[in-house]
């Protein structure tokens, strides 16, 4: 009875939020994951992204073709030379759900969305948020804490261009120590400068334009030296696509919907690469396997959809049918579109359409030569995991779209049983997997994908990624390498990475690869203890906590408690996660590293023998340097 009494459903039970409040409580349901800033898609980004999406509609409109973006560590600057908010409705537009101009389709056509959220999100997510407006003479300035109006300025005379300036600080307690990283933001920027011909992007005193959209965008992604044919690039009315085929294992999408990267793609992701592969079905005559059609393509499509329906705020992933109301399907409309314009090119290019049809043989002949060892390494792994303890698996996986958890599910990759045992026992087993490696892995690079079946730790590690097949079956959002701060442990990180670049690149073009920072040191006295990532922490922290502290230093996972360990991959967890580059060629990383000795690679290991001596003192060593050492 009492308990009847405690939860009782009364009136009372009753809740009211208001906007702000809505979103404070559920921030994931309006910006998908929080983050630190560590990975692609964490909160941070689209908080930045729904308010240059608003510049780019004015651009799409015809109005405004500079925006003008200043990030420093924690506040952001946009400033467009759009038409400018109507100025009587600057607080409404911000701070109203469901109030902006794109409700008016003839002032707004095929925008990145309508549901009118993103910028008040934005508002209630920042500490401090400030729009101003400026409209034919006259600027109307606003400004709010978390969503609420703190002051609201009367209109005054301005001399500057029209437009709209918004500035604003992401809420520090919600999201945690986060920092932006450079590469994130430049991807972000060169996106929208690809898919927006005549608009330039200036961030940080860097411009970023393109003549060419999606055409540069290929040749900024794939690495032209290694593509087996020249990019075919392809325009039409509310499409473009651009694709090449190269020497990599995998595919490389980057798909668009109203200038938007959709990042899960959707149904016009699917239909090109259905459309692919039926026309180049047709153009040989002959009944190819997509897979065979598909392995090694880099490519990128973009549409533009009137009304576009995303599955969720964030807008990743399209789930429109059709590309207008009463129009055609998006599937019917991009078929059609890919049957033609690509059957023509390959019939006006005979070389290219040769050099397609002998990567597509290649791709074929590569899967029936590892058919027959690849069925019984499923039935090997089948049977180990009945027995295996390699993997101790999370109850929540990336896969599980109806789980608030999704995007934490993390795999744990550690050497040895004591580092593995250490994390385990004190991991969140919602979220947190972990799988033990047995000594150091083989060397991989410059073997064919053969060598993923025929090894056993290999072969294992991909079945419990499940990525045999691609990412869309991708079981952890984050995938840690966390191995020992020395030597051995850079040399095994190093070999990790081999693996993961050799023959799954997508899953770290996607963002879904990190290596786990923990402490070096643990500085405590009576009173107080602080843990120290860098040599540089370790000083302060001893100048911080008085004459002569106890000073640990951890040489091993292993050596760390479960106690403490669950203070590090928590949510205070330090991931640095690995980033291609533009300019990055995997093919010259690798074998650079993991090739022959060469006159160069001697040349630059000699002049970082230091790093072995700066390890004895215990002090921090910049990371690439540790992994060339290795």
């Amino acid at each position: 009875m009492a308990d009847t009494q405690k939860h009782a459903y009364t009136e009372d039970s009753i809740k009211s939020l208001d906007w702000r409040e809505h979103i404070r409580l559920r921030p994931g349901m309006y910006i998908g994951k929080l983050g630190d800033g560590s990975a692609q898609d964490d909160g941070i980004y689209v908080l930045v992204k729904e308010i240059i999406d608003n510049s780019i509609d004015e651009h799409v409109m015809g109005f405004g073709k500079l925006i003008e973006v200043k990030i420093t560590e924690h506040r952001v600057e946009v400033r467009d030379n759009g038409r400018g908010i109507p100025l009587g409705k600057v607080v409404d537009c911000v701070s109203k759900i469901n109030t902006g101009g794109k409700y008016d389709s003839g002032a707004f056509q095929k925008s990145v969305g309508l549901n009118g959220v993103g910028t008040k999100a934005v508002n209630a997510l920042s500490s401090y948020f400030k729009v101003q407006s400026f409209r034919d003479g006259k600027t109307k300035v606003a400004e709010f804490s978390q969503g609420k109006l703190v002051d609201d300025s009367p209109e005054a005379t301005t001399k500057q261009r029209n437009g709209t300036l918004i500035t604003f600080e992401p809420d520090n307690t919600i999201f945690r120590n986060y920092h932006f990283i450079p590469q994130f933001l430049d991807t972000q920027f060169w996106n929208y400068a690809f898919l927006n011909a005549g608009l330039t992007v200036n961030f940080n005193g860097e411009e970023y334009v393109s003549r060419h959209g999606l055409l540069d965008l290929l040749r900024r992604r794939a690495n032209e030296e290694a593509t087996r044919y020249p990019i075919i690039h392809l325009k039409g009315d509310d499409i473009e696509v651009a694709f090449t085929h190269g020497d990599q294992y995998g595919e490389e999408h980057y798909s668009f919907v109203n200038g938007q990267w959709t990042t899960q793609g959707g149904t016009h992701l699917a239909a090109f690469r259905e459309a692919v592969v039926k026309t180049v079905r047709e153009h040989y005559k002959n009944d190819y396997e997509a897979a065979d059609v598909r392995t090694s393509i880099v490519a990128a499509i973009s549409v533009r959809v009137q009304e576009p329906v995303f599955e969720s705020q964030t807008k990743t992933k399209l789930g429109s049918l059709t590309m207008a109301p009463d129009g055609p399907t998006v599937r019917g409309f991009i078929g059609d579109f890919i049957k033609k314009e690509l059957d023509d090119y390959l019939h006006k290019n005979p070389k290219t359409a040769d050099e397609l049809r002998k990567r597509i043989t290649q791709s074929e002949r590569e899967r029936k030569e590892i058919a027959g060892i690849k069925k019984l390494a499923n039935e090997r792994a089948k049977k180990a995991n009945l027995h295996n303890k390699k993997l101790r698996d999370c109850r929540v996986h990336y896969t599980d779209l109806k789980n608030d958890d999704r995007y934490e599910a993390t795999l744990f990759i550690t050497e040895g049983d004591s580092a593995s045992g250490s994390i385990t026992k004190s991991r969140d087993v919602q979220k947190q997997a972990v799988f033990s490696l047995r000594g150091k892995p083989l060397n991989c690079f410059g073997l064919t994908k053969k060598i993923v079946y025929e090894n056993e730790e290999f072969n294992l590690l991909q079945h419990a990624l499940d990525i045999e097949d691609g990412l869309d079956t991708l079981r952890y959002n984050r995938v840690v390498i966390a191995t020992d701060a020395d030597v051995d442990g850079m040399h095994i990180r190093l070999l990790m990475l081999t693996f993961f670049l050799q023959f799954f690149p997508d899953l770290v073009r996607n963002g879904h690869l990190y290596i786990l920072e923990t402490p070096l040191f643990r500085v405590r006295n009576k009173k107080e203890t602080r843990y120290c990532y860098t040599d540089e922490e370790r000083q302060k922290a001893i100048a911080k906590l008085g004459p002569k502290p106890e000073i640990t230093r951890f040489k091993g996972l292993g050596e760390i408690s479960p106690e403490e360990f669950g203070k590090f991959i928590g949510d205070t967890i330090r991931l640095e996660p690995i980033i291609l580059r533009k300019d990055t060629s995997i093919a010259k990383l690798l074998g650079y590293y993991m090739g022959k000795n060469t006159p160069e690679r001697q040349r630059f290991i000699i002049d970082n023998l230091r790093i072995e001596k700066d390890l004895a003192t215990a002090d921090a060593v910049p990371e690439e340097k540790l992994v060339a050492a290795g």
